[in-house]
């Protein structure tokens, strides 16, 4: 049985977790942490980030290689679009979460509202947090109201990557007491729940609440 390596919370383990579970792949979960990663794994990862997945004797790190890995060893059903366009449009999207997102959402919202203080005896700064949803969230969530319309998915009219590397980070930014406004991005707000409503998005959320409640 394939081991994915990476703790709950990650928006990038949460990614791997979903494709999994949409493709009925079981798996083993070693629930390694980013901070300060042992020697060992660092043999599977060497950069000590999260997560990495090991198939038998093959090891891969990072969520989108693995993504890709997982679409090849087990192609049914798709994640990527067939369509040459669509496919890149869904590796865009997927990067929008990874690069864009992530380190807004993710890096200046979650990480010191939720890890600082649980795990590094670190408090918020509020003030920062602020600053960054009054000016660097609206303009990713502008670009993302207008990509997704009146639409269920982001490409190809079905759900793909570029859904489950968008939804993830806003996972974290809920985790983080955050929400989409409703009123200003009232599609988006749609269709996040959307996708979150998902049962393969649903399941690791409710797991991840709980985790995070009981902390």
């Amino acid at each position: 049985m394939p081991t994915l390596y990476g703790t709950l919370g990650s928006p990038f383990v949460r990614k791997v977790i979903v494709a999994l579970t949409e493709k009925g792949i079981k798996y083993d979960h070693d629930p390694v942490i980013p901070f300060g990663p042992n020697p060992e794994y660092r043999k599977i990862h060497p950069l000590g980030r999260i997560p990495a997945y090991r198939d038998g004797d093959r090891v891969l790190p990072d969520s989108s290689v693995i993504l890709a890995y997982l679409e090849r060893t087990r192609p049914e059903p798709p994640l990527y679009p067939s369509d040459p366009y669509e496919y890149a449009r869904a590796l865009w999207f997927e990067e929008f979460g990874d690069s864009g997102l992530a380190p807004v959402t993710g890096a200046k919202i979650f990480f010191p509202r939720v890890i600082g203080p649980r795990f590094m005896n670190r408090p918020p700064d509020e003030v920062a947090i602020k600053k960054t949803l009054d000016e660097e969230v609206p303009p990713l969530f502008d670009y993302l109201e207008q990509e997704v319309g009146d639409k269920l998915f982001l490409v190809a009219n079905r759900f793909t990557v570029a859904d489950i590397g968008v939804a993830t980070q806003f996972v974290n930014f809920k985790l983080a007491g955050c929400s989409v406004d409703a009123k200003r991005w009232p599609q988006l707000a749609v269709y996040v729940q959307g996708i979150h409503d998902r049962p393969s998005f649903k399941a690791v959320i409710e797991k991840e609440l709980a985790a995070f409640k009981s902390i």
